[in-house]
């Protein structure tokens, strides 16, 4: 699957540093994404995408405007973790044999979300006996998805219902596995958002293209958000090779 990911000129975050002065982005030979707004839409509608939402899970709406990302909102009741989330913590390994091909698959690997979590961290993210989480948005410090470059990872977060993760870095493989897949916006803070938000707390985030803001309606307060850049439409098309449809660089299968 990496060797298909495209270059991002925009906004890709690093695990290492906060400033990311270092970072190299990936290249492919086949599929290349420039920062031209040529092939990028006016707006993005959140309608298509496979969930639809009741509060207090998030939803998503978005209208027409200059930006790209103009005015696509999501809403809902934040999670909140803190550094170091790794991958065995978002999905168990033994819960993770095997790639969802359906629905009843995909509500199995959803109901497994954050399982990893150790038992004393309460409230769980999915509560036993569920398959989708009341939690729409994910709130986390450092390093988010560390670990292995499973992308059970992100699809297990998208299939229990959550729209975005807002986290102060992430693991490259784990945003890059977030594009790929479509399944879950990564989102970076420009401060440590995860210290002074609570578990239960009603958020919402709106994105534009220069970049987003969190409101936190339960604390009054409000924290900026990095641009996620040319990842936002690809994300919103529902992964990298469903946005290579959409945009022609590869034919869409026949139908039958």
């Amino acid at each position: 699957m990496a060797s298909s990911l495209p270059t991002f000129s925009r906004a890709l975050p690093s695990s290492s540093s906060k400033t990311s002065p270092s970072f190299i982005p990936f290249r492919s030979p086949s599929l290349k994404i420039t920062s031209s707004a040529s092939f990028l839409p006016s707006s993005i509608s959140l309608s298509s995408r496979r969930a639809s939402f009741i509060i207090p899970r998030a939803t998503a709406s978005s209208s027409e405007g200059s930006d790209s990302l103009a005015k696509t909102t999501f809403h809902g009741l934040c999670f909140v973790l803190k550094d170091n989330i790794d991958t065995d913590q978002i999905i168990p390994a033994d819960k993770a044999c095997i790639f969802p091909s359906n629905q009843q698959e995909r509500d199995e690997i959803g109901s497994n979300a954050l399982s990893g979590l150790p038992d004393s961290h309460k409230p769980r993210f999915v509560e036993p006996g569920e398959i989708k989480s009341k939690y729409s948005i994910i709130v986390a410090g450092e390093n988010f998805g560390c670990g292995s470059s499973r992308e059970h990872a992100p699809v297990c977060l998208g299939a229990a219902g959550a729209k975005a993760v807002v986290a102060q870095t992430y693991a490259r493989i784990f945003f890059r596995n977030s594009v790929a897949t479509g399944e879950v916006f990564p989102l970076e803070s420009e401060v440590r958002v995860c210290d002074e938000c609570t578990t239960g707390d009603t958020v919402t985030i709106e994105l534009r293209d220069s970049g987003g803001l969190l409101t936190n309606h339960t604390t009054g307060k409000q924290y900026k958000l990095k641009a996620i850049g040319d990842a936002g439409p690809v994300i919103d098309a529902g992964g990298i090779f469903a946005y290579a449809r959409k945009v022609g660089m590869i034919p869409s299968p026949s139908v039958a």
